[in-house]
């Protein structure tokens, strides 16, 4: 295991440790949506996907997110639209990563989506 593993590992726990200190806000009930987001900027390399992965299990979100081979990153977000209006905007404030844009697509609701995934490659 070399050098990338170690610092893949550094920045993985980073960006988790990051995560669990995000003050999170009380939320209004909102009814459950679903969206397709696509990131583009910098966001791949950088620890973005995991950033998603964390902060939407931590808001009880569910669906998943990969990086696409264009360099963008996609995801298909499920949950109370506040919830996810927070996660976007927390994503485009990133320092590490560099947001240039966000394609928001709603799509259909997803019945029965427990749990959200990573995908990897």
């Amino acid at each position: 295991m070399g050098l990338i593993y170690y610092l893949k590992k550094l920045r993985d726990g980073y960006v988790i440790n990051r995560v669990k200190r995000i003050k999170l806000p009380c939320f209004e009930e909102t009814p459950i949506v679903r969206k397709r987001l696509i990131f583009s900027g910098r966001v791949q390399r950088v620890g973005f996907r995991l950033e998603i992965y964390e902060l939407a299990k931590r808001l009880n979100l569910t669906g998943w997110v990969k990086n696409r081979a264009d360099k963008t990153v996609e995801a298909e977000i499920q949950g109370e639209n506040e919830k996810i209006i927070f996660l976007i905007e927390h994503l485009k404030s990133l320092k590490r990563a560099s947001v240039r844009g966000v394609e928001i697509e709603k799509i259909p609701v997803v019945d029965d989506e427990a749990e959200f995934y990573l995908i990897k490659k």
